[in-house]
């Protein structure tokens, strides 16, 4: 057995992580994937997988297109009803959310969504951002200057939830998700993170869960169906996988050592679940060990209130991103803040493949391997025939065994080497990834995966591409593509 590695826990306490292979578990029973479903970011249980057959490989503005159709920006992907596209994008004038034609692409309507307050976003982000999510007639829809908003199909709206500030200055970027008759919505933010559970029908709470351990995340939660047991839904946040009852949102198992600041969506296949977190500057035994607050008062707290200043604090390390210390926005680093802080400089980036289920604090039983090189910042993992692949700045395609993490092939998307914010995604035996620059490569996916085709689209994409009825579809800054081969 290896060494140990020694974390902090989630609720402070020390523990080890053991890097050793785990008994296999019993096959727990998942939601199938079904021909023509993409209801929410990234298909069915965000496992960016579609058994869709006959898609081109090569197509564009000018190749194998069936139609285009205008849009305002925004980084959400779109999501597909029995008859509907749906999609959100905002302008200067507004924040919206459009309904088109699945076949055609033609706008059915639009709506205005009510924005009350003007809510800060990364540069990289929007306004919209957030995919919605579709039961097959009816959509819901998260936004950062309101909150969840629930239409049906022709358009008339059946309830709305005002969410409030959100206190996360790089915005939201999560996506709303359903389990059975529950939407759920998780808030991850520098104070006051929360998880949602709402009648879908009514947009009445059914539950909310308060996370302050948590503080500013991004992922979208995925539906985890224990074989002869309720559903649970899985949120990485910071710091933490955890686990809850989608039906009472109580917490089930946890595990801990993830990074501070998760933004790609976990995917799960079989009995484990794997979770990418990157957050910047900690690499594998790159942990730092920070004093305790009441030390750190000893020494800088000169007018002994018990809670630091900027200029107490005297150092430009920890002040230059105030908004990363100062989390509650209080003008104070207080004991909260501090406590994040530390926790971390001690956790590393990685992948993290989790053995699924359990009982409690299971960081010392379910972690089975992780990977901790060429990381991407923003693009969820791809799990497609037996292969995790990840797609990171640079165009760089890491492919690796999913069962011992072992490093298959590493290369560059020649022609597409630009950033990525979109998640790669597989479907008829090949994968597709577009950069943000507007090249989507597609890929002949294996240990040995090769580049079939580049695809310029002549315009930025942040959004994920989708396939439904034997097409694809992309979302460009300007526009909505459907492709199919003709």
């Amino acid at each position: 057995m290896q060494s140990a590695k020694r974390m902090r826990g989630l609720a402070g306490y020390d523990y080890e992580i053991m890097r050793t292979r785990l008994l296999p578990a019993a096959i727990l029973a998942l939601i199938p994937l079904t021909a023509g479903e993409w209801p929410q970011f990234r298909g069915v249980n965000g496992s960016g997988v579609s058994d869709e057959k006959n898609l081109p490989i090569h197509f564009g503005p000018d190749q194998n297109m069936v139609w285009r159709t205008a849009l305002p920006p925004g980084h959400s992907s779109p999501v597909f009803s029995k008859t509907r596209i749906f999609v959100s994008a905002y302008d200067k004038d507004g924040i919206y959310l459009f309904a088109l034609d699945r076949k055609s692409g033609k706008e059915q309507w639009r709506k205005t969504i009510p924005r009350p307050r003007t809510a800060d976003h990364h540069k990289s982000s929007t306004p919209a951002s957030s995919s919605p999510v579709t039961d097959g007639e009816n959509v819901y829809a998260l936004f950062n200057d309101f909150g969840v908003i629930s239409y049906d199909s022709a358009g008339k709206e059946r309830w709305r939830l005002d969410l409030g500030p959100i206190n996360n200055p790089f915005g939201i970027g999560t996506s709303p998700v359903l389990a059975g008759n529950t939407l759920l919505v998780n808030i991850d933010a520098e104070s006051g993170s929360f998880f949602l559970g709402l009648d879908k029908d009514t947009g009445k709470r059914k539950w909310r869960r308060e996370r302050p351990d948590f503080t500013r995340g991004f992922s979208t939660p995925v539906i985890y169906k224990p074989a002869n047991e309720p559903q649970q839904v899985l949120i990485a946040g910071s710091y933490s996988l955890v686990s809850y009852a989608v039906e009472t949102g109580e917490p089930i198992w946890w595990v801990n050592s993830l990074t501070w600041q998760l933004k790609p969506t976990p995917v799960i296949h079989g009995d484990t679940v794997y979770v990418l977190g990157w957050a910047g500057g900690s690499d594998e035994g790159a942990q730092e060990n920070v004093p305790d607050f009441p030390e750190i008062l000893k020494t800088r707290d000169t007018n002994k209130d018990g809670k630091l200043t900027k200029e107490e604090i005297a150092d430009d390390r920890l002040t230059k991103d105030w908004t990363a210390m100062d989390l509650d926005r209080s003008g104070f680093v207080e004991a909260r803040d501090w406590k994040m802080y530390q926790r971390r400089k001690e956790v590393v980036n990685a992948v993290n493949a989790i053995r699924l289920g359990g009982r409690g604090d299971m960081t010392d039983k379910s972690v089975k391997w992780r990977y901790y090189k060429s990381l991407p910042n923003v693009p969820s993992p791809l799990y497609y025939e037996g292969v995790l692949y990840l797609t990171k700045e640079g165009g760089i395609m890491t492919a690796l065994d999913a069962v011992s993490g072992k490093v298959l092939k590493q290369g560059r998307l020649t022609g597409a080497l630009g950033d990525y914010y979109a998640s790669p995604v597989a479907a008829d035996g090949r994968i597709y990834a577009a950069s943000h620059e507007g090249k989507v490569a597609v890929i002949k996916p294996g240990a040995e995966w090769e580049i079939l085709a580049i695809n310029p689209m002549n315009e930025a994409v942040n959004a994920t591409p989708a396939f439904v009825d034997g097409r694809i579809f992309i979302r460009t800054h300007g526009h909505l593509y459907c492709f199919a081969n003709q």
